[in-house]
């Protein structure tokens, strides 16, 4: 456990990016080495870099309705893990937050998750995620990964990002809330109470 520590205060001290990053470095991760559920979403929006709270905004509310949990169960460290692909918030473009920073996946990812042993589901939030992730075994695009994910399980789930954003991609691809999210929080629950 004291490795463990050891490395989440060498990841909360990162400031590789610092020079790219117009709020400064906060590295937002939660994660435990009794994590069972590893939740890889983006990168933190501004809302959660001011707080250093993880999925700590609307996106957070939808992700936990999804997976049917309460807010203490989605930050009890025993279950949930959290680690964005970008630590960081990465800044805003035209069409909102920049993409996650490209430097900590690869340098803080593996390490991460060797001290994560117990982790038995690990939730591909969004695209960066899942290209990085499933690489060729991904489908054509997000929709079609999302709709196959029974091919990824048991050891990914890949979602959409739960984004206000993405209201119209709900609404057009209505399978996701009657097919997909069932097995999601069945999943879940199957984690939550073993």
């Amino acid at each position: 456990m004291e490795e463990g520590q050891s490395l989440l205060a060498a990841v909360k001290d990162c400031k590789l990016c610092e020079p790219f990053l117009p709020l400064g470095p906060r590295p937002v991760v939660a994660v435990s080495g009794e994590s069972r559920i590893l939740l890889i979403g983006q990168a933190p929006g501004t809302r959660v870099h001011e707080t250093g709270i993880p999925w700590n905004d609307r996106s957070g509310e939808e992700l936990r309705r999804w997976l049917d949990v309460d807010p203490d169960t989605f930050y009890d460290r025993k279950i949930f893990g959290i680690m964005p692909m970008g630590f960081c918030y990465p800044g805003r473009g035209k069409g909102g937050d920049l993409p996650p920073r490209p430097e900590c996946a690869p340098l803080w990812h593996s390490k991460l998750i060797k001290s994560m042993p117990k982790v038995k589901l690990t939730l591909l939030i969004g695209d960066h995620a899942q290209r990085y992730y499933l690489g060729r075994k991904r489908k054509r695009n997000l929709t079609e990964t999302v709709r196959c994910f029974e091919n990824y399980l048991p050891d990914f789930f890949p979602l959409v990002h739960p984004s206000p954003r993405n209201r119209l991609w709900m609404r057009n691809n209505d399978w996701f809330e009657s097919e997909v999210i069932p097995v999601l929080r069945e999943k879940v629950l199957q984690l939550i109470t073993n």
